[in-house]
């Protein structure tokens, strides 16, 4: 698959904040593995890598760790804003709907996986939420709204059992 000239500065962008791909393909099979026990991880990968080339995943990305890197240096310019992001503010919500719009692109099961993801926070996303040495109020959610993707574009492509 052609990489776009957005997909390596994304994949660069979310290593600087500790994310590798692997992280993501790992969480993507845990998620989905009780429904498909024989998938190995090159499928995971490469539905990750689909995932990471789309220009709408990529924008959510830059987008997001911009304004976590803005909040942690104290950088958004208005001060309520910046209490909100740097505290991930339960209420905010911001961050859930930037993650949407990638989900947004593989339909209500990735929709679902996002939800139960955000819910139980494990894997990589519970060690981003729970960092203590950057905010990732955005990433986190990003991260998890790409693991949800990968996830339901592995059960999408997947023969039913009913069929």
């Amino acid at each position: 698959m052609e990489k776009n000239n957005y997909f390596d500065h994304c994949v660069s962008l979310l290593e600087e904040r500790g994310v590798a791909i692997a992280d993501i393909v790992k969480s993507s099979k845990e998620l989905q593995a009780k429904y498909n026990l024989n998938i190995t991880d090159d499928v995971y990968h490469e539905a990750v890598i689909r995932i990471l080339n789309k220009r709408e995943v990529q924008f959510a990305i830059m987008t997001g760790i911009a304004l976590d890197r803005l909040a942690e240096n104290d950088s958004i310019p208005d001060k309520y804003l910046q209490e909100c992001i740097v505290t991930d503010e339960p209420l905010y919500g911001t961050d859930e709907v930037l993650a949407y719009s990638i989900c947004n692109l593989y339909g209500s099961i990735a929709l679902t996986n996002f939800g139960f993801i955000d819910r139980e926070k494990h894997g990589i996303v519970a060690e981003l939420n729970d960092s203590e040495s950057q905010c990732n109020t955005f990433l986190d959610d990003i991260v998890g709204a790409i693991i949800a993707a990968a996830a339901s574009n592995i059960a999408h492509n997947q023969v039913s059992k009913k069929d």
